[in-house]
């Protein structure tokens, strides 16, 4: 199972996270492509440190919000939409072919990410915008206990999906996240964390707010870089990963 981050959250003099420690110990970098967060600079200082440390580089595009940290749902036509996602997983790949490497997955971020989850119309614009930009692009979305829609709609315009957990955030009983709103939503303490993603690990499945089991598939663990964890996070992950890795080859 890999480990990915959302990094490049810088803007201007603005700076978010700590990338250059986190980035040594990550499998994939989701970085953001200056519409909800980050700027050209930063795009290319963050695809620097990708190329680096070998770390696996995903395109992070979201809601023009910079304001609101594309945390804020708005609401577009699905040409409208299209045209935006294009416009910044273009920008993070002319960085990248600058730099002689490239960009190997989409994640969407923040509202736009939560908003496809339960908004089928918009997923499906997505996949069709995955489609006409380049097919061999996964997506990457959330792990539910029923992913047989997204499954279907991927397949359908050819596009592979990658499955994501959050290692720092709480589900509902649904399987979707809490809402940032709630005041436990995200989880700070790194024994919690672990604690969560080892019954992940181990059993398929994680525990909802009021307990109820949730089996999921997962290809990824995902931890925020704007967390203010994030850095005791990721290194407590990257230890555990590695152990269980290490058991399962034995």
């Amino acid at each position: 199972m890999k480990l990915n981050c959302d990094l490049g959250e810088s803007f201007g003099s603005w700076q978010k996270g700590n990338d250059n420690q986190i980035m040594p110990l990550i499998d994939l970098a989701n970085i953001a492509c200056g519409f909800h967060a980050s700027d050209p600079l930063t795009m290319q200082a963050t695809v620097k440190l990708a190329v680096e440390h070998n770390t696996t580089i995903g395109a992070h595009p979201g809601y023009p919000d910079l304001l609101g940290f594309g945390r804020r749902s708005i609401a577009y036509s699905a040409q409208e939409l299209t045209a935006i996602f294009h416009y910044q997983i273009g920008a993070l790949q002319a960085i990248c072919s600058s730099q002689n490497t490239k960009v190997s997955y989409v994640k969407p971020h923040g509202a736009l990410y939560n908003d496809m989850m339960v908004n089928q119309e918009l997923f499906i614009t997505l996949c069709a915008a995955m489609a006409q930009l380049d097919i061999h692009l996964p997506l990457m979305v959330q792990a539910l206990p029923d992913t047989s829609f997204f499954k279907e709609t991927a397949e359908r315009f050819g596009i592979t999906l990658w499955f994501e957990a959050f290692a720092d955030r709480k589900y509902d009983d649904s399987g979707l996240l809490v809402s940032r709103k709630h005041i436990n939503a995200v989880i700070h303490n790194e024994e919690q964390v672990i604690d969560q993603c080892k019954h992940l690990l181990q059993h398929g499945e994680l525990i909802s707010m009021n307990g109820k089991l949730l089996n999921l598939h997962v290809d990824s663990l995902c931890v925020h870089g704007d967390n203010p964890a994030a850095i005791e996070l990721v290194k407590g992950l990257n230890i555990m990963l590695k152990s269980h890795v290490k058991k399962t080859a034995c």
